[in-house]
């Protein structure tokens, strides 16, 4: 039967284990995106505590994509050399790392992007931010595709493992897909198909930049939890088409910033039953694509709960943030036998010394709640 401490082969990528640090943001880049060494040192941490897989923080592959202090970048060949550091710092401890390529579309913020007002496929507010996002040409559509390509490429040059498109929390890609942000009447809006090309495209575009043989991976929104925004029906289409184009592993979420309750991000995972909160929409992509690896992120604290999951077939990985945040060691501390559940206490405290520009850490006390 299937563990979740095997090892097991993601597309080339050889893996420890079935856990995956899902991307998290820390806050600790320079102002221009580049790394540093306390974002070195967190990474380091990561590797040595023994998960299989690292997702990096979201990289923002345009000025006017970017949404928050300390953001890695992945926009300029300059910026390969600590990118290079980072993948280094990873390798070097047996660990591997998918590089989180995003742009961030209306919900970025210009008092980060140099007063660029943010760009959206229609300019229409996003849920819980307040500036009107200008509506993006044809052409510009069609830079941004070029320059997630680009931003793959430099991740390869860089000695990343793969790389995977940002396509939740109501980033860009989440925003053309969605019938509630995405009003266009052009080959891009409309109908599902539609709405589902941009995704597509970039998608083709990253192929062709990066070959055959580097692992492209998407984070997908299964349902925007918002009034007529994306639901399973246009997730699950996205899913299987990109199935068939050849994409090597989808990471289950859901939710925005304006979603209420029903974000990414939950409070209060206090008992097993709270934990795997987007099971139901992995089982719907695991039926739209099911021969794509599936990550599945959402309130994971207990390997119980995962491998009763991977016994029923519905998730191949599962992906943490928080819990690593507390307990970068927790796979190795599982390992070895302790398998109480996570610290974490989901208290969602962890952001706030990110927003003073501190770092993401854990404010709660060292050891178990």
């Amino acid at each position: 039967m299937a563990e979740i401490f095997e090892s097991t082969n993601l597309s080339g990528i050889e893996l420890a284990n079935r856990l995956v640090r899902s991307a998290t943001w820390e806050g600790l880049a320079t102002s221009d995106g580049a790394v540093t060494p306390a974002l070195l040192r967190i990474h380091e941490d990561l590797a040595e505590g023994g998960v299989g897989l690292i997702i990096s923080s979201y990289l923002y592959i345009q000025a006017v994509g970017k949404q928050s202090p300390g953001q890695i970048g992945v926009y300029s060949d300059d910026l390969i050399s600590g990118l290079a550091e980072l993948a280094r710092a990873v390798s070097d401890r047996n660990g591997k790392i998918v590089g989180q390529i995003v742009h961030c579309g209306g919900q970025a913020d210009r008092g980060h992007t140099g007063g660029l007002r943010p760009v959206a496929p229609s300019a229409i507010e996003s849920p819980g931010y307040s500036v009107t996002p200008r509506k993006l040409t044809i052409d510009e559509i069609r830079k941004i595709i070029d320059d997630f390509a680009a931003a793959a490429r430099r991740l390869q040059k860089a000695s990343f493992d793969g790389v995977q498109l940002h396509g939740a929390h109501g980033y860009l890609l989440a925003q053309f897909l969605s019938p509630l942000r995405n009003q266009r009447t052009d080959e891009y809006g409309g109908s599902v198909e539609n709405r589902a090309r941009f995704s597509l495209e970039v998608y083709r575009a990253v192929r062709s930049a990066v070959g055959a043989d580097f692992p492209i991976m998407i984070k997908l929104n299964a349902n925007d939890f918002l009034d007529g925004s994306t639901t399973e029906e246009d997730s699950c289409y996205l899913a299987a088409a990109l199935a068939a184009e050849g994409i090597d592993a989808i990471e289950v979420s859901g939710g925005t910033p304006g979603s209420g309750k029903l974000g990414a991000a939950r409070p209060n995972i206090k008992k097993p039953t709270d934990e795997a909160y987007f099971l139901p929409q992995a089982e719907a992509i695991r039926r739209a694509a099911p021969s794509i690896p599936l990550m599945l992120v959402g309130g994971m604290r207990s390997p119980e709960v995962m491998e009763e999951i991977l016994a029923a077939g519905t998730a191949d990985y599962f992906s943490m943030s928080r819990p690593l945040i507390r307990e970068p060691g927790l796979p190795r501390r599982w390992e070895s036998g302790d398998r109480s559940r996570a610290a974490c206490i989901s208290c969602l405290g962890c952001f706030g010394p990110a927003r003073k520009g501190e770092g993401i850490s854990c404010v709660q006390a060292a050891g178990p709640p």
